[in-house]
């Protein structure tokens, strides 16, 4: 019989989501009744290897006999079985170099990597992730922060409630003060952040007006690719083409960063795309930016000043900007940074739930039935091969 397997994570820091809930599993045993599926034993799971078994789900110390394993994060080299089939988040399609190690030991193992940040609809756009959790708890943190700076307000954190619900609950009656804040992107991160945004009663407002008018309430202004970039010739932007040719671009942030006292930055960013503002951009008297929660996060990105991962524990680091120093945050000159990279784990249970719905959704029903064309361009190495759609990785995979 055909087996799917519920790995457990082994990153440091551990994470505690996974690919499927126990219930979504029993889904997909009654559903599949040719696949049988198990999960392997941890300690560390958001839920508890009695709540897979209360299910009627098999938890098992040993994985080799799966045909196809699910994992969320990097699984570590150790780890690894020799010729399975994984799916997880590698973090390699940018050729990031720290993990380019365990690239070239899954060539060595003969593993089929299929990667979820590279399931896309034809568009580009991607099938399944985090991103809404992300900007969800990212926007928390954010806001979270400012209210540490001002001292006028005060937020707890979302990994001390419960789930979600709990969370929505902590909003009643906080009343933030009359504030700009600008929300970059167009994805599951950006759709997260607005909905903390609403939660919390900021008022969304356009783009001519956040730059032209001033409130007294609390508002926030949604900058998609169009309000960020334009052609350095034509003026104009266009999807396609500025994702094939970024430095055909400028950004054109600057003129809403000197009305932003919070950005929250959910835009994509790759090599080659502008950053949202510069350094020097940092000491124009008119500057009001105190607060940035970089939920992409992206080292030295879209946010030049994100100096490196803070962790769960703490979330949000200063920047002198004057040296441009990491400091102690909530400092009279610094700026003060959110840059967490596993932000869902701070809600693991729905962000998993979620999680599980879009792989049922979009994913298993193919990938069970041999792949379709979606699957095989998430396909980055098969039996350790680098596959065609990304030969651009030949000189990472080079030993």
């Amino acid at each position: 019989m055909l087996v799917l397997g519920l790995i457990k994570e082994g990153k440091i820091p551990s994470d505690n989501r996974v690919a499927l809930t126990p219930k979504q599993c029993k889904w997909f045993k009654e559903t599949y009744p040719h696949w049988d599926i198990q999960v392997e034993s941890s300690s560390t799971r958001c839920f508890s290897d009695k709540d897979y078994e209360r299910e009627g789900i098999k938890v098992v110390d040993d994985m080799s006999n799966a045909t196809i394993l699910l994992g969320i994060k990097e699984v570590p080299i150790a780890q690894l079985i020799e010729g399975k089939t994984y799916l997880f988040f590698s973090h390699t399609k940018k050729a990031q170099s720290f993990n380019q190690k365990l690239f070239h030991a899954m060539m060595d193992k003969e593993v089929t990597l299929i990667d979820y940040e590279c399931l896309e609809h034809e568009d580009g756009q991607r099938l399944i992730g985090f991103g809404f959790f992300a900007g969800i708890v990212g926007a928390h943190n954010g806001i979270m922060a400012y209210g540490n700076r001002i001292r006028d307000f005060h937020l707890g954190r979302v990994k001390d409630v419960k789930d979600y619900m709990e969370l929505v609950h902590t909003y009643f009656g906080l009343k933030l003060p009359n504030i700009k804040i600008a929300v970059t992107g167009s994805g599951r991160v950006a759709h997260g952040i607005i909905e903390i945004m609403n939660l919390m009663d900021v008022q969304q407002i356009e783009p001519d007006e956040y730059v032209s008018r001033t409130y007294d309430y609390p508002v926030y202004v949604h900058l998609k690719g169009r309000d960020l970039y334009v052609h350095k010739e034509t003026g104009f932007y266009e999807r396609m083409d500025f994702h094939e040719n970024p430095e055909n671009y400028n950004c054109v942030f600057n003129q809403y960063l000197k009305h932003t006292h919070i950005l929250m930055n959910g835009i994509y960013w790759e090599k080659g795309i502008p950053p949202l503002f510069t350094m020097g951009d940092l000491k124009e008297d008119d500057f009001v930016l105190t607060t940035i929660a970089d939920i992409t996060d992206d080292a030295h990105g879209s946010v030049p000043i994100n100096l490196g991962d803070a962790t769960s524990e703490e979330p949000v680091y200063g920047v002198d900007v004057n040296t441009l120093q990491k400091t102690l945050p909530y400092l009279q000159n610094g700026i003060d940074v959110m840059a967490v990279g596993n932000l869902p784990n701070e809600l693991p249970r729905d962000a998993s739930r979620f999680f599980g719905e879009q792989l049922i959704k979009y994913v298993l029903p193919d990938l069970i039935e041999d792949g379709n064309a979606i699957i095989r361009k998430a396909t980055m190495l098969d039996k350790g091969k680098l596959t065609e759609h990304y030969d651009y990785l030949k000189s990472y995979a080079q030993h």
